[in-house]
């Protein structure tokens, strides 16, 4: 296949995606171990609907209602005062805090899904919410508030709240670090090769900063797993020091691993690593349309080629006249501006038909 050509109608409301580059930082493809993700959730009422919300003839509403409107000096004698509220939802609220924490005042995306009959969120406003940690008698770490954002019209019974969650009080992460630590390396990027050349990576960016030229500093303990000494000079304040080990440049493409395509639907980010190859594949996604063409049409008086901005021609400059790069899939998509949740969708459908010479990871 010498040419992949995409047609999107240019009506379509679209966004850019981004491929991750072959150079990455330790701390994209590895944490400190005893850092991670954790979740904070509460229950919480959605506000505002134009009568799509949910029944206030079920209990389930009607009493945290009725609550809301007590603590605001509007106490309701009978629950049956509320049987015909259609405007409030009751959700389900979390927020991801990420590996490396929060400080108190920090904001970030809360997430709200119906629990019950509600239609839709459309329109709506969270009214403050607490959050805590998942796990009963928790205190409260965070507050949700604000207008619910609806991403997918297929999809009205969830949103999203932009940075509505506000962190109440610091959430620390990082483990105590005296005389090492570990590191580790994310499933998707292990190996032993991975791990020999991360430590690698880590010993030179040492030796770079001209600290010491004495001894390594980072020893690899399995596949995924790199033990950092911490110097003498740098046990009394290491935190340079571990900006530093987590900020060491480590070359994707000499890590060994399989070719992969890593996509992460939240931020949308498409990371490929390895020569992934795509075979010949007719697409129709939505009202995106993609053909291939073998061999490329030759324009003559009577067929010329008839190109418009509606058409992306990507060249595919391999010996390999069957398969085509996926680099140049993603050139076109992004010269097109698909959407990333739809590229994510592209590629899922080109692995389920054995079409996407690569493992296929979602996140």
């Amino acid at each position: 296949m010498r040419r992949l050509r995409t047609l999107i109608p240019a009506a379509l409301a679209l966004l850019a995606a981004s491929c991750a580059p072959a150079q990455e930082k330790v701390a994209d493809i590895a944490n400190i171990k005893g850092q991670g993700a954790s979740v904070l959730q509460g229950l919480g009422l959605v506000i505002g609907l134009d009568g799509s919300g949910d029944s206030g003839k079920e209990l389930a509403i009607a009493r945290p209602l009725a609550e809301v409107l007590r603590r605001n000096g509007n106490p309701i004698p009978d629950l049956e005062e509320l049987a015909k509220a259609r405007s409030v939802a009751l959700v389900m609220v979390t927020c991801d805090v990420p590996p490396e924490g929060a400080k108190a005042n920090d904001q970030f995306n809360a997430h709200v899904n119906v629990l019950h009959s509600a239609s839709s969120l459309e329109g709506g406003r969270l009214y403050v919410a607490p959050l805590t940690a998942p796990f009963p008698g928790s205190e409260v770490w965070a507050f949700a508030s604000g207008r619910v954002v609806v991403e997918d019209e297929e999809h009205p019974t969830s949103g999203v709240v932009i940075d509505g969650a506000y962190i109440a009080k610091d959430i620390d992460t990082t483990p105590d670090i005296r005389t090492h630590f570990e590191i580790v390396i994310h499933p998707d990027f292990a190996g032993w090769r991975a791990a020999s050349e991360v430590a690698g990576a880590i010993n030179d960016e040492y030796l770079l900063t001209a600290r010491t030229l004495t001894d390594r500093i980072a020893d690899v303990i399995d596949e995924r797993t790199i033990r950092v000494k911490v110097p003498d000079a740098e046990r009394g304040a290491p935190a340079g020091f571990i900006g530093d080990v987590m900020n060491a440049p480590v070359s994707i493409s000499r890590l060994g691993l399989p070719a992969q395509v890593i996509c992460n639907t939240r931020t949308g980010n498409i990371l490929v690593t390895g020569d992934v190859r795509i075979s010949p594949a007719v697409i129709t996604h939505k009202d995106l349309t993609i053909t291939t063409t073998v061999p490329p049409p030759v324009p003559s008086p009577d067929q010329p080629v008839v190109r418009t901005q509606r058409w992306a021609d990507v060249t595919t400059d391999g010996p390999d006249r069957e398969l085509a790069r996926i680099g140049d899939l993603l050139a076109a998509l992004n010269q097109l501006a698909v959407p990333p949740k739809d590229q994510i969708q592209i590629f899922q459908m080109l692995h389920r038909a054995g079409k996407l010479h690569a493992r296929l990871v979602i996140e």
